[in-house]
């Protein structure tokens, strides 16, 4: 009895040692995060840390608290970790994550002074699912792919037929659509600018017709996504 209690003792040990090293040093060597948490079984990315998040502050108000973070992901966990509730690649263990008021906690969130929108929800059917933005746009830009910056405002008219047209569109799977080369050659970048000022981006592929998060677009989306990029040089 007295080997066998030792043994089980050892082979505990042995499991917390392996697990201890495989979290501190994965096999994928370094990993750079995409600025993700998860929260309500819904990810969330922050977008634009690049620009004075100092304005967007001014601009947003917290709203309740959903919950708040309890892994963080950097230097810890290795590539093949599966997100969950309260996982965040960058925000600090302990830290609340809130709704922001006057928008969906579906849409976004904040957390540690920084704005992160929604990213993926499995439970979202169509594009105004996963983003549940009527009349809370203020513009849509198309962006330089060389640096990011505002090359062309959408007209309030243009913007509201895009957002009406795109905002339909059906989340497809992600598989089916590479299969059928739809993300194949140089996505232009949408950048969908909200009233509070905060930003995201979005992506698409002219030569499929296919936007960012599996959804390909109609042909009112098509015809109008051509003439906006070649008002813009694209």
């Amino acid at each position: 009895m007295y080997w066998i209690t030792r043994l089980a003792v050892l082979m505990l040990v042995l499991t917390m040692l392996s697990s201890c090293i495989r979290t501190m040093g994965c096999p994928d060597g370094a990993i750079e995060w995409v600025d993700l948490l998860m929260i309500n079984n819904m990810k969330y990315q922050h977008h634009f840390p690049e620009p004075a998040d100092e304005e967007i502050h001014l601009q947003i108000e917290k709203g309740k608290p959903l919950g708040e973070i309890k892994f963080k992901m950097a230097d810890k966990a290795c590539s093949d970790h599966k997100m969950k509730n309260g996982d965040a690649a960058y925000v600090e263990e302990g830290t609340t994550i809130y709704a922001v008021k006057g928008y969906p906690a579906s849409l976004m969130v904040v957390a540690n002074d920084k704005v992160y929108i929604a990213e993926e929800n499995k439970s979202a059917k169509t594009l105004g699912d996963l983003y549940p933005i009527n009349n809370l746009v203020k513009n849509i830009y198309i962006e330089s792919t060389e640096d990011g910056r505002r090359i062309h405002t959408f007209s309030p008219e243009v913007k509201e037929l895009f957002l009406n047209e795109w905002l339909k569109l059906k989340i497809e799977d992600y598989n089916v659509l590479q299969q059928k080369n739809a993300f194949v050659g140089e996505p232009a970048f949408l950048e969908i600018e909200l009233n509070n000022g905060v930003s995201f981006r979005h992506l698409y592929w002219p030569n499929s017709n296919a936007f960012g998060q599996n959804s390909l677009g109609n042909k009112t989306l098509q015809e109008l996504m051509m003439h906006e990029l070649a008002s813009a040089g694209n």
